[in-house]
């Protein structure tokens, strides 16, 4: 049976972990989120958030940016390569409504499972 759960296992959870992703990644980007990605050498993916301030003044649109790019991530991880990825939100997020959210990172996913399998 599949597990869909967000374990700690499946987090980037320090700044070098962080930092190995920017360095050298895969880009798949829309007007308003940029998914970057890099091989792991895990068993699983592995999921970084950055949500600033500068875009997201309030907390509460910050956590919920955050929340549905979990719960997308969350519901995708059995499909999704060995990488480490980090979701970069842009200006004008807050605009979008939970499922054009929802959709835009579906279809960035989806391109990431493209390069992946060319590479």
């Amino acid at each position: 049976m599949i597990k869909l759960d967000f374990s700690r296992e499946l987090r980037l959870l320090t700044p070098a972990q962080f930092k190995y992703v920017f360095q050298d990644p895969q880009r798949a980007s829309s007007p308003e989120i940029t998914i970057l990605a890099r091989p792991n050498q895990e068993a699983v993916p592995r999921l970084g958030l950055a949500v600033a301030k500068k875009h997201l003044k309030r907390a509460h649109d910050r956590n919920r940016i955050k929340r549905l790019c979990r719960e997308c991530f969350r519901l995708l991880q059995h499909q999704l390569p060995h990488y480490d990825f980090v979701i970069v939100v842009k200006q004008g997020i807050g605009r979008l409504d939970n499922q054009q959210i929802f959709n835009s990172l579906d279809k960035l996913w989806q391109r990431h499972i493209r390069l992946a399998r060319k590479s």
